[in-house]
């Protein structure tokens, strides 16, 4: 049987509003609109978010985008109370925020916050300069002057903790990345201790101006800090730096993106189905997303994921442990 051009675009067509109809009749309880809470301007966080808003909107057909937030914590606080509905955030304020030891509520653990899938890691880093003699986190003699980045950021909140725990005395610093730089050169400061997305600019500015040592966990600090803190072991690439010859031993914090616990389950299927189904536009957003895989689901190992996220990765092969359910 000849079947014409036009029976084939009448099917085409007709198969198509069947789709549309069929995916209609199931938003009936999807929100008309939503914002994906982000950070600053100029940040990863609000180059991804509202990317990944965008994406969001353009291909679920609903009205949405990113707001400039105070970062992770403020995500946490704003996605628990419903006044956003989705956000991003790093493991570290999740597990206080679940424990209620959030900074903005103290005592109220933020319980209808769920995971949706894994963004990047952040890594925590130490840099000195070589003739500092500085050569492992044992060799920082006591009452070193710290840089810990600009203050209440995740490197200020988490590096004082992680390194008291490894047992050193310092005097605790703040300031912005470029300006630790500068303070380190000019022997103000004896450290920075960073967590930023590698390679970091001051780092790689200050190994073309002067020599620098890379300080690396060792295996037993590692270790430690990994029992004590929510953490994943991480390497730095010698890539990374001129200074590296070989692999440096460190830690990072997950970043995850997250959804308010009662969104409808369909909606965040669908969420998570577009965004772990079309990484290569992921990217394109942000070269971060290459590791915005379902493979690194395991590096939530604080939050509930929603029931929505659930449900995509059971059909696509994932195994979701049963205390990373909803109860």
């Amino acid at each position: 049987m000849r079947i014409t051009m036009s029976q084939v675009l009448t099917g085409t067509l007709t198969g198509a509003l069947l789709v549309a109809g069929s995916a209609q009749a199931d938003r009936s309880d999807w929100p008309d609109n939503f914002t994906v809470g982000t950070a600053s301007q100029g940040g990863t966080y609000f180059v991804y978010g509202s990317g990944w808003a965008n994406l969001i909107a353009d291909e679920l057909d609903v009205s949405g985008g990113g707001e400039v937030t105070g970062g992770p914590n403020q995500n946490l606080a704003l996605v628990h109370t419903g006044e956003l509905a989705l956000g991003l955030t790093t493991m570290g304020p999740a597990a206080e925020a679940l424990a209620g030891e959030s900074p903005l509520a103290p005592g109220v653990p933020m319980d209808n916050v769920c995971a949706l899938f894994p963004m990047y890691e952040t890594p925590f880093s130490i840099t000195t300069l070589e003739d500092s003699g500085i050569e492992s986190i044992s060799d920082i003699p006591d009452g070193a002057r710290i840089g810990f980045g600009p203050a209440a950021s995740t490197s200020d909140t988490y590096f004082p903790a992680m390194l008291e725990e490894l047992g050193v005395d310092f005097e605790r610093r703040n300031g912005g990345w470029t300006d630790l730089g500068g303070q380190l050169q000019d022997g103000l400061i004896d450290v920075i201790a960073f967590a930023a997305g590698i390679p970091i600019p001051a780092v790689s500015q200050l190994e073309v101006q002067t020599d620098v040592n890379i300080v690396e966990f060792t295996e037993e600090e590692q270790a430690q800090v990994l029992e004590a803190f929510p953490v994943s072991p991480f390497e730095i690439p010698a890539s990374t730096y001129e200074t590296l010859e070989e692999d440096a031993r460190a830690v990072s914090m997950w970043n995850f993106t997250i959804a308010g616990c009662d969104l409808p389950e369909d909606f965040v299927y669908e969420i998570t189905k577009l965004s772990l189904e079309n990484n290569d536009r992921m990217r394109d957003i942000h070269r971060s997303a290459a590791t915005s895989v379902p493979e690194n689901i395991e590096y939530n190992t604080v939050l509930p994921f929603h029931p929505g996220a659930v449900r995509w990765y059971e059909e696509n092969g994932y195994e979701i442990p049963e205390e990373r359910k909803l109860n």
